[in-house]
């Protein structure tokens, strides 16, 4: 361990590192810059994500006005259901191994309800984040970049509260995932469930810098209401609608292996950390190049890769 004036540092046991960290870090680069290559925003955005709204909501999702409160809310959930695999949320998927890490040691005791710990740690993260800033949110209005219809430099004023937002998220990936592979001290060695609660920080502050349609007129419409009760309550349900799909499926894993696939890695230390490190800069990373690499360079500042289907 490693003393910070007063603050103890716990890093990662050296028995729990796993070997060739350096081939992990490389090739979680490498998986996280190819993933910004390939992405395709218009099928996950509008091929997807609109189907995926305007199935469960009936009616065009954006073109049909929302009607009232409880149809706002509503909206707000579907519309994070529906924004699940976007680029701006494809991020908490890097929050499956530090769950995993976090329920290890007690899955097959304790089945569903303790795979429900890790991710109510997570919600409580979410929901802090995504509640407070859509309560500030609706103070401020369209003061705020995010709502704003104004370019900068060609690009579009929400997209660069975009990039410094996700930039800023995707280098903090980016640092928890070299902390839990032992590269820098890790504050979360042995303090598992800390480091899902600040993801799920993280995962609630997506809402920050998201110019996906569908939350846009959502935030739009908190900001008409007037009440950042309202915008509290969207934003939460609009996060919680987010990390459905992610939750489910990390249930199912654990619920069809009876728990095995927790057993597996946490049986290993250096399994487990291999696993959370690896998502965490792969996912990083891809969130600080598609949005502060990739998007620039939509806009002629820079060059990237463009894939034919994204022209």
């Amino acid at each position: 361990m490693t003393l910070y004036g007063r603050e103890q540092i716990i890093t990662t046991p050296p028995g729990s590192r796993p070997a060739h960290q350096g081939r992990i870090i490389v090739g979680s680069v490498v998986a996280g810059v190819l993933l910004a290559i390939l992405w395709s925003f218009e099928l996950v955005d509008h091929v997807i994500g609109d189907t995926v709204a305007n199935t469960l909501l009936g009616h065009d999702a954006k073109a049909t006005a929302i009607g009232g409160t409880l149809a706002g809310l509503a909206f707000a959930f579907v519309s994070g259901l529906a924004g699940t695999f976007t680029a701006c949320n494809i991020a908490m998927a890097a929050s499956i191994g530090p769950m995993s890490q976090a329920s290890a040691g007690s899955s097959t005791r304790r089945g569903l309800r303790t795979m429900l710990k890790p991710v109510g740690w997570l919600t409580l993260g979410m929901v802090t984040v995504s509640g407070v800033y859509g309560f500030v949110g609706v103070l401020i209005g369209d003061r705020l970049p995010q709502l704003s219809t104004a370019a900068a430099g060609g690009i579009p004023v929400r997209l660069w509260q975009s990039m410094v937002v996700f930039g800023l998220v995707g280098l903090v990936f980016v640092y928890l995932g070299l902390t839990a592979l032992g590269v820098l001290p890790d504050p979360f060695a042995r303090r598992p469930v800390a480091r899902v609660v600040t993801l799920g920080a993280l995962v609630g502050a997506f809402l920050i810098g998201r110019p996906y349609p569908l939350f846009n007129k959502l935030f739009h419409w908190a900001v008409d209401s007037g009440n950042p009760l309202y915008g509290a309550g969207a934003f939460i349900l609009q996060s919680l609608g987010n990390i459905v799909i992610v939750t489910a499926l990390f249930g199912l894993v654990v619920l069809l292996s009876r728990g095995r696939a927790i057993d597996w890695l946490s049986s290993s230390p250096a399994r487990t950390v291999a696993v959370t490190g690896a998502l965490l800069i792969a996912l990083g990373v891809f969130t600080f190049v598609y949005w502060d690499v990739r998007l620039p360079a939509m806009f002629g500042h820079g060059w990237f890769p463009t894939m034919p289907y994204n022209r």
